[in-house]
């Protein structure tokens, strides 16, 4: 078709998620250009076939759409939960700030389409899971609520300026895509702190409660796996429609809970994994997780790599291949 995006900006393009859906785009035919500041990405991390540009998601962003851009994908952002809620200012301007510049000037050079990494954060504590696109959004953390809203901003600019949008919003991202995978200065997602322990840089996992509503009494969470992820984003952009911000919810259906987590890393390493309880932590809900149904329907997308074994296998293989020989 005639109005098949080309030529695709994607901003946090070197860091975990972004580095993968570039590298997507690039296998299925796409020009891209990868912009990212390097303060959370990695440059060794840029899939090779991008153009790779160092800078922000704001003033170096407005420069490069000048040259005429068929689309957006958004990663950039600060997305550490407990840093948003001791340094606010941060993260509304780091996030909202900045994609507002973006969505400016977007307009102004008329980029036609965006693609934003969402979050299911935005929701909070649900009332009832799996979590609709329906459902209240109430987040109940900083970071939550500066994707939500950038979320309300692009409806604007959607309806006011007849931008293409879609948001995608998930939970728990695992796993790795060949060389690109989940390595952060600050770790705080359970798969890749659980397999620091065989990988030698940690003695133990702390598991925050056993006593929830659950099968095992321990936290029930949402995983998708990156690839998974980075094809629904070409999904949603080739889906976009002028004037309409569509929101989809992304998840796996069942979840998965810590111990079971814990097991499976076990398993696939074939380390004994030391693991001890500790107090619950406030504010963590006993079950997180996403419906799918939605994407199902208007994207046809559905997660290929649901079982967590292959999301801990992949991640345990990028692991293992970053140790020194």
């Amino acid at each position: 078709m005639n109005n098949t995006p080309k030529k695709l900006l994607v901003t946090g393009g070197a860091g975990y998620i972004g580095s993968v859906c570039a590298a997507r785009l690039v296998e299925s035919g796409y020009e891209v250009v990868v912009l990212d500041d390097l303060s959370t990405g990695h440059a060794d991390a840029v899939p090779d076939g991008c153009r790779f540009v160092e800078g922000d998601a704001a003033e170096t962003a407005a420069s490069l759409l000048a040259e005429g851009f068929d689309g957006v994908l958004h990663f950039a952002a600060k997305s550490l939960v407990g840093e948003s809620m001791q340094y606010p200012a941060k993260y509304w301007n780091g996030n909202v700030l900045v994609s507002l510049q973006l969505l400016e000037a977007m307009r102004k050079h008329g980029t036609p389409r965006l693609v934003f990494s969402s979050t299911a954060a935005v929701y909070g504590q649900p009332d009832e899971v799996p979590i609709a696109e329906s459902a209240p959004t109430r987040p109940t953390n900083t970071y939550g609520a500066t994707k939500l809203a950038i979320d309300h901003a692009i409806t604007s600019y959607a309806a006011a300026h007849g931008l293409a949008a879609a948001s995608l919003r998930y939970f728990n991202v695992a796993g790795a895509y060949g060389r690109f995978g989940e390595r952060h200065t600050t770790e705080t997602h359970l798969i890749p702190i659980v397999l620091q322990v065989p990988a030698g840089d940690r003695q133990q996992v702390q598991i925050y409660g056993d006593d929830y509503p659950t099968e095992d009494g321990t936290c029930v969470r949402d995983y998708i796996h990156v690839t998974d992820l980075a094809d629904a984003h070409l999904l949603a952009l080739e889906h976009t429609t002028p004037g309409a911000h569509r929101i989809y919810n992304l998840g796996n259906g069942t979840g998965f809970s810590n111990k079971h987590v814990v097991d499976t890393c076990r398993a696939v390493t074939g380390h004994p994994i030391p693991a001890v309880t500790a107090d619950r932590r406030g504010g963590d809900p006993a079950v997180l997780v996403a419906s799918s149904e939605r994407a199902r329907t208007e994207l046809g997308w559905k997660p290929e790599r649901a079982n967590l074994d292959d999301m801990v296998a992949d991640a345990w293989a990028f692991t293992q291949s970053r140790q020194p020989a």
